[in-house]
């Protein structure tokens, strides 16, 4: 009764939500955060979910208290001078150039090999 959120239909549907959803008022996310906030109950961002999907999102995702975006960044954490903006983009499978194709980002994550052949 005291859950106020935009999407209601979003509490308890197996994804959990961050910000108002996540309280004690929505029983944090009818429970979809559970996990979440056992493994991380110092981790405040706007989208849980995308704490240990498989990519590093940095940030505010990327720090100790978040597991280092769950474990994501470990790869992205061994280049500390490598400062882009997405390091989910770092060994992607696609040179992307710029900041990335560097020696600090090893060159994107290798991904920039074949294109600095040529």
């Amino acid at each position: 009764p005291n859950c106020n959120v935009e999407d209601p239909m979003g509490v308890g549907d197996g994804y959990c939500n961050g910000d108002k959803y996540n309280t004690p008022e929505c029983g944090y996310d009818g429970g979809d955060c559970d996990e979440f906030n056992r493994f991380y109950p110092n981790c405040r961002v706007e989208y849980p979910s995308l704490v240990g999907n498989g990519y590093c999102h940095g940030g505010e995702y990327n720090i100790p208290e978040c597991g280092y975006d769950g474990d994501d960044c470990e790869e992205f954490n061994r280049l500390p001078n490598c400062n882009v903006e997405y390091p989910m983009w770092v060994g992607d499978g696609a040179c992307d150039g710029g900041e990335y194709n560097t020696p600090e980002c090893v060159y994107d994550g290798g991904d920039c090999r074949e294109f600095n052949r040529l």
